[in-house]
């Protein structure tokens, strides 16, 4: 298996920070992922992440601005 195998299915991942990856359809998510219910070509999981991953920063750091802004 390669992460360049054109026949190779993938899965979308996200983890804790609202990061997104992909990952090997044919492997369990790794731990601190989770599945998101889409999966298919990688060219197609790279297109779909675009598409919903808006805001490239992690969950952690959006709620910290947030916090600071509703204090402030």
């Amino acid at each position: 298996m390669s992460f360049d195998d054109e026949k190779t299915t993938f899965r979308v991942v996200i983890n804790g920070e609202e990061q997104y990856s992909i990952w090997p359809l044919h492997r369990d998510v790794p731990g601190g992922w989770r599945d998101t219910g889409f999966s298919g070509r990688k060219a197609e999981c790279l297109a779909h992440i675009e598409t919903v991953w808006t805001d490239m920063r992690p969950l952690s750091l959006r709620q910290w601005i947030a916090d600071r802004a509703s204090a402030g």
